[in-house]
């Protein structure tokens, strides 16, 4: 009968697994984007440009002279140009769900293997892809959303058993990312830190440290005083004393880490053997094209104002993210109103994500990410105390059975049609937001190789995918002085879009030929009006101007 149930059981799983998979590759297909980002254009180019010329560390597509480049994501930008050469822009998208799919299925069966559970995972998961859904994107940090995912599996199942299969996966994440996406590697890192954390802190409580310095003082006053039998007798005794006290306080210890009140804390003695994986990872940082810049490229960006001026960079207002506001509230209400304990590891874990999202908006996607393996626990925990499971596990089997899969498939038809709906018209470029025609006028046009085209961030990407040299692109810290001393394109982007120079003379400086805008951008109102710029293309969104430098 154990045989016959385990059998069913194995059965129903295998079951769910699979109607999780066409579910959740349903719903990965309905969030991703039609309309291709910044920086797939110049990720496409610049992958034709190291295939075609190598890594040399030079910019070859702003018309600044002698500006050096990183490549930080010089793989992923080879891999794109591998893809848009075969299937183009349909490559690319295709690329994008295939991603974003493997991303929705890693999320699931590491949930489902940490916590021994289907339908938390699955729906936890789904939650998760729709928080996430903004960036997912034909970008590098897709790919580093899969690997992250991993790591997080890799790390927990390693102190688990401490398999060495595990340590080579968590070794060669690290060589993927920093050949993948320089930018977010030193961040790999931060995810061990959570389980080094806690045992480094079992290890200072463990020591007893003033109990033994107490000890280590009456020994040495009995070497001392040994030829004073008097006062050697007082300090032996003071000695079985406070070794009494150790004994008792590590029984006190051992008891309150079996039951304790709400932070449950773990000496693991396979940290120690994680702690040398991950100094084995970090040297991974040396097996790239790059040099030193796995190390460097973090703290240069940190140092300069480029995430003080990018929307995605900028602190998150939690009011404005309810969705994100409601998570935190459910999770901080479930750990304090209720008897569920943490895990002091994973209570890190979820703090750290909490004020890395605070600090810059874009880290929602990590938030979700890697927040989704605590909260699972937190409410695995929760359903088992409060006796919810006989509930979970009926609906497990109702889900199991014929007309529940029929349902459960409709269900996410109906979803992923309402979501991918309004992107059914969307194109691979958006003509609202990309000079389309007004690149095909350049290049039909105007001789670019005694041109210096003044640009706006958003679209320069898009100008140096069709071979314009810019002013500027998304990739903005190319255009900083921590990556190229002396060099201020940044902020004098900033100071002539927001009119807080005159733009003129920044144009004199930089010897600007034309100018090409937005129509409803603050420099348009000037040039417009200005008779010593001829306007030379406009469409509904865009406007080229030819400066007048004769005079």
């Amino acid at each position: 009968m154990k045989s016959r149930e385990k059998k069913n059981i194995n059965k129903r799983n295998a079951v769910f697994n699979v109607l999780a998979i066409v579910c959740i590759i349903m719903f990965c297909i309905a969030i991703s984007p039609v309309t291709m980002q910044n920086d797939t254009y110049y990720s496409v180019k610049i992958g034709e440009d190291i295939l075609n010329y190598g890594i040399d560390g030079m910019d070859h597509y702003s018309w600044h002279d002698n500006l050096s480049y990183e490549y930080p994501h010089w793989l992923y930008d080879v891999i794109m140009n591998f893809i848009y050469s075969i299937g183009g822009w349909d490559g690319i998208y295709i690329s994008t769900l295939v991603f974003a799919s493997i991303l929705g299925l890693v999320m699931y069966f590491t949930n489902v293997k940490m916590s021994k559970n289907h339908i938390i995972p699955f729906v936890l998961t789904i939650g998760a892809l729709y928080l996430m859904k903004s960036y997912i994107a034909a970008r590098a940090q897709l790919v580093t959303f899969i690997l992250f995912a991993l790591t997080i599996f890799f790390i927990e199942r390693f102190l688990k058993n401490r398999k060495i299969g595990y340590a080579v996966g968590l070794i060669i994440i690290s060589l993927l990312i920093a050949n993948l996406h320089v930018a977010v590697w030193p961040f790999y890192f931060v995810l061990f830190m959570p389980a080094i954390i806690e045992y480094l802190i079992c290890v200072i409580i463990d020591l007893d440290l003033i109990l033994r310095i107490r000890k280590l003082i009456y020994v040495i006053k009995t070497k001392i005083n040994k030829n004073k039998p008097e006062k050697l007798n007082i300090l032996e005794e003071k000695i079985k004393k406070v070794d009494l006290q150790i004994e008792n306080t590590q029984k006190a210890r051992k008891e309150s880490r079996r039951h304790p009140y709400k932070i449950k804390i773990k000496r693991n003695k396979n940290v120690k053997y994680l702690i040398i994986v991950m100094l084995i990872a970090a040297l991974m940082g040396l097996c790239t094209p790059l040099g030193d810049t796995p190390y460097t490229y973090l703290v240069k960006t940190m140092q300069g104002d480029t995430t003080e001026n990018i929307n995605e960079h900028l602190p998150l207002t939690l009011i404005n993210q309810k969705d994100v506001l409601t998570i935190i509230i459910v999770i901080i209400a479930i750990l304090m109103m209720t008897d569920i304990k943490i895990r002091l590891k994973d209570l890190l874990m979820f703090g750290g994500l909490v004020i890395l999202m605070l600090m810059s908006r874009r880290q929602i996607s990590i938030f979700a990410l890697i927040g989704v393996t605590v909260a699972c626990k937190i409410l695995i925990s929760f359903f088992i105390r409060y006796k919810c499971m006989d509930d979970i596990k009926r609906l497990f089997k109702e889900m199991t059975s014929k007309f529940g899969i029929i349902i459960t498939i409709c269900i996410f038809i109906i979803i992923s049609v309402k979501l991918y709906k309004p992107k059914m018209n969307d194109s691979y470029v958006d003509e609202s937001s990309y000079p389309v025609q007004a690149c095909d006028y350049i290049l039909e046009n105007i001789d670019l190789k005694n041109a210096r085209f003044y640009n706006e961030y958003n679209y320069g990407s898009y100008m140096l995918f069709r071979g314009i040299p810019v002013f500027i692109d998304s990739r903005a810290d190319l255009y900083t002085p921590e990556f190229n001393p002396g060099c201020t394109v940044f902020d004098d982007f900033l100071n002539i879009s927001n009119i807080g120079t005159y733009y003129e003379d920044k144009f004199e400086e930089y010897e600007i030929t034309h100018v090409i805008c937005y129509k409803n951008a603050k420099l348009n109102m000037f040039l417009s009006r200005n008779y010593e710029y001829k306007e030379l293309y406009s469409d509904e969104k865009f406007v080229i101007y030819e400066r007048n430098i004769d005079e």
